[in-house]
């Protein structure tokens, strides 16, 4: 009985895995376009330039605060575009617009959200989760050219 449940949960398995491998290419590019548009989002709020709010609030000169306004919404666009180019360069924006975008976030952390670590609040943000997609681009690239490359 208990073999015929294993060979029966393999069988699904092994279905669910055949019919789900030509769908990889579609759950990176889904990670890439909302980590992307979230960090457009992200930088186009802050516009006009120079944003009064980083500067007001954080202290910064009106030229880092609109470096900060930039690059994030630089970064949201290079991730979203990077993921239409496949070849090696593709690869290469995607890992640059996710330092970008982890870099950013390391900062956020750091001016805005220092009292959030290790604590519920972290965990119940976005900002988490953008800072791990950023990490998962920046280590991966842009997976389906690597994989097409070894294959």
């Amino acid at each position: 009985m208990f073999k015929k449940l294993i060979n029966l949960i393999k069988k699904i398995d092994n279905r669910i895995n055949t019919f789900s491998e030509g769908l990889f290419i579609y759950s990176e590019f889904l990670l890439r376009i909302f980590l992307g548009i979230a960090f457009i989002i992200h930088g186009y709020n802050k516009f006009p330039l120079p944003p009064g709010a980083l500067i007001k609030y954080f202290g910064f000169s009106p030229h880092l605060a609109s470096f900060v306004a930039i690059s994030e919404f630089s970064a949201g666009f290079l991730i979203i575009f990077s993921g239409f180019i496949n070849s090696y360069l593709g690869n290469l924006l995607t890992r640059i617009s996710a330092l970008i975008i982890v870099v950013i976030m390391i900062f956020a952390f750091y001016f805005a959200h220092k009292d959030w670590f290790f604590n519920q609040k972290l965990f119940t943000s976005e900002q988490i989760f953008l800072f791990v997609l950023g990490v998962y681009f920046l280590i991966n690239g842009k997976c389906n050219f690597r994989n097409k490359k070894n294959s």
